[in-house]
């Protein structure tokens, strides 16, 4: 099978390491494949939008998985799909909307595959009350370091060592999801500002039962008595007899906006403090104080940033850092804490969001967790950020909290444990699946993933 050695990257853009990048179109090549993986080991890799190190694997081999994206049934009644770990969270929406059926659980962006979503153990603007993606999947099948490919359901601790763990323990070949129905492609959106963390702690707690989906950009250059004031947009899918009448004769249209690129190249510290400072206050102030029953496209309410392709280049040629951690109910206190130094250290993030967790799902390596989930993009040369982000894990480590691994890029290994109480588990699980540390990557080797303690 042709192999190419190429630079590989996250979507950050930061820390590029060289790989030979395989492209497998069968199962029977995939499994070729990790045979063939050397000493360096492989990991599989999706559409590189893991922002970090998670899908790179210096000097080995990286698994380009797109290449295995069949839809192979859909049960139109029962609201199920199997398909291949390729197919993208973008393709089963143009295939399932036209049939009355929704993704169970979309991030950020739409262009992750379903074998990402599951090692990454995904999760969106409705985990408060759906979970995060590993809960909507019934089965799938794994192909292990030895060869063999299992058939693994929910329940068991390698569905469980799988959900979430980063690509270590064997290849997702195809899996089976439960959908979500939908009467329209439409959402129907309420939006109101929040005058500071404290009013949007409070609106978040109160109301977000009502709501299937939830989530508040919040300025974090924002000080004194307007730190972390907010704007609150939440929603549910539009019913077909809320819709006017010329939008109800196509109901189940799904056509996303689209502009042009980003470009090539963009100079360096565009993304400062000051620019950043005023497109927070533009961004606060436009929006409105209180509006209910918007109708928004799906594209429009959940991936406003995949209508721009390479979005990403605006941060330059150094990249940026996507910064997500999680503090539990009860932590109310150290989650201010944490803004506060945020905004005082003058990080320009234009792109930070908070949410509320539901429960956890069992995912060994799973990061959500009931509680307060701050997530925010940093341009990765800005000075002292390295320092900084320690002392803001130190904190979150403190307060019983974790960051995410799909994000992380430079987290220091002796949190870890502190993090993700299961961790021990999983990695006797991994030794005992893949003795010879088949599966591998960069981030696992900058976090011991894969070492026994």
């Amino acid at each position: 099978m042709p192999a190419d050695t190429v630079s590989v990257t996250g979507w950050g853009r930061t820390a590029p390491t060289a790989a030979r990048l395989v492209r497998p179109r069968s199962y029977e090549e995939a499994a070729a494949a990790v045979r063939e993986c050397g000493a360096r080991g492989g990991i599989a890799r999706g559409l590189g939008r893991a922002y970090g190190d998670a899908a790179q694997n210096a000097g080995g081999a990286v698994l380009d998985m797109t290449g295995l994206d069949r839809i192979h049934a859909i049960d139109a009644d029962g609201g199920t799909v199997l398909c291949d770990a390729g197919v993208s969270l973008h393709r089963l929406m143009e295939v399932l909307l036209p049939l009355g059926w929704f993704v169970p659980v979309t991030p950020g962006t739409r262009y992750v595959t379903v074998g990402g979503a599951i090692g990454a153990d995904i999760h969106g603007k409705n985990h408060h009350g759906s979970g995060s993606f590993a809960r909507h999947v019934l089965s799938f099948e794994l192909l292990t370091a030895d060869g063999e490919i299992r058939t693994v359901g929910r329940g068991t601790p390698l569905f469980d060592a799988t959900s979430g763990g980063m690509g270590l323990t064997g290849v997702i070949l195809k899996a089976t999801v439960r959908l979500q129905p939908v009467e329209t492609s439409l959402m129907s959106v309420d939006t109101e500002r929040a005058a500071d963390l404290d009013d949007l702690m409070a609106r978040l707690t109160a109301t977000d039962h009502r709501y299937r989906y939830s989530v508040a950009w919040i300025d974090l250059l924002a000080r004194g008595t307007s730190m972390g004031r907010s704007v609150l947009t939440r929603g549910d899918h539009a019913p077909l007899d809320s819709l006017p009448p010329r939008a109800r004769r196509h109901p189940l249209a799904f056509r996303p906006s689209q502009f042009p690129a980003a470009p090539a190249f963009v100079p360096e510290g565009l993304l400062g403090r000051s620019t950043v400072g005023l497109f927070n206050e533009l961004w606060y102030r436009k929006a409105p104080r209180a509006r209910a029953g918007e109708l928004q496209k799906i594209s429009t309410f959940f991936h406003p940033l995949d209508g721009v392709p390479h979005w990403n280049r605006i941060y330059g040629r150094g990249g940026f850092v996507q910064y997500q951690f999680v503090v539990g109910h009860g932590q109310e206190e150290a989650l201010r804490r944490i803004v506060e130094r945020i905004s005082g250290h003058g990080c320009p993030s234009f792109l930070a969001v908070l949410k509320r967790f539901g429960e956890g799902d069992p995912g060994w390596l799973s990061f959500p967790m009931p509680g307060w989930t701050l997530a925010l993009d940093i341009p990765a040369g800005l000075p002292g950020l390295s320092a900084f982000l320690d002392e803001l894990d130190e904190e979150v480590a403190g307060a019983g909290g974790r960051v995410y691994l799909a994000k992380d890029s430079r987290l220091r290994p002796e949190l870890l444990g502190d993090m993700y109480p299961r961790l021990a588990e999983f990695r006797v699980l991994r030794a005992e699946l893949d003795p010879r540390g088949v599966f591998t990557s960069d981030l696992s080797r900058r976090l011991n993933l894969q070492e026994l303690s």
